[in-house]
């Protein structure tokens, strides 16, 4: 569980028993269909500068648009760039950090809220409740890990929050090529497609997740919880 790192600062962290009560308290009397949206990137900057500028974009972008961030906490990467991209702007951000990175990866300064859990799955599981849809950044291992679960379930239409994929500076091309691989070879085929949008441009994220999020039956039936068969 690894709470003992924590016992010197729990005033700075919210456990998962006290979210509940705070789910959503900013964002309630917004009228937008997508008031949160997580962000999976890199803890890495990457080796070409253009993707740290697409993550401080985005960041401005969803705090001018009243749009919260919810990402996984970290103070270093693509992950520090956006999430203080978010707050110079006047927006809020949600980090939600494994116990055992606190102090190795962050957490990141002057969060509006932070939340300490006990493991990855944890971690990921209160990303997903807390966003209204997903955006993939450049990124590693980890990042790939969140997008590929989020499309498997929108795939096995678990749920029908929508997923963009930025593929800033053709980053992701590769893992696209592999899913049309997979579509010529079968794997990927009706009725179980993999749906998820494509962006190249980081002003257009925010408008393909709205009209997305308008019209849930692009995705199938809505469904904003995870099922309890996953």
């Amino acid at each position: 569980m690894h709470r003992s790192r924590l016992a010197s600062g729990l005033n700075k962290f919210k456990q998962p028993a006290e979210i509940m009560a705070a789910r959503h308290q900013t964002g309630e009397a917004s009228s937008r269909l997508v008031r949160n949206i997580c962000v999976y990137c890199g803890s890495s900057k990457g080796a070409i500068p253009v993707y740290a500028r697409a993550a401080r974009q985005l960041g401005e972008a969803m705090a001018k648009a009243g749009v919260g961030l919810v990402f996984g906490g970290g103070g270093v990467g693509l992950m520090e760039a956006i999430a203080s991209s978010v707050l110079a702007n006047g927006g809020r951000v949600t980090g939600i950090i494994p116990s055992f990175l606190i102090g190795s990866e962050g957490p990141l300064p002057g969060l509006t809220e932070c939340i300490a859990v006990a493991n990855m799955h944890e971690r990921k599981r209160l990303m997903f409740e807390r966003a209204d849809a997903f955006v993939a950044l450049p990124g590693g291992l980890g990042t790939l890990d969140e997008l590929a679960e989020q499309l498997s379930w929108v795939q096995l239409e678990r749920h029908t929050k929508p997923v963009v994929i930025a593929d800033i500076a053709g980053f992701w091309r590769p893992l696209l090529d592999l899913f049309a691989h997979m579509r010529q070879q079968q794997f990927i085929r009706q009725p179980f497609e993999v749906r998820y949008l494509v962006a190249e441009k980081i002003e257009d994220i925010l408008p393909m997740v709205e009209t997305a999020a308008a019209k849930p039956g692009a995705f199938g039936k809505t469904k904003l919880s995870i099922d309890t068969r996953l």
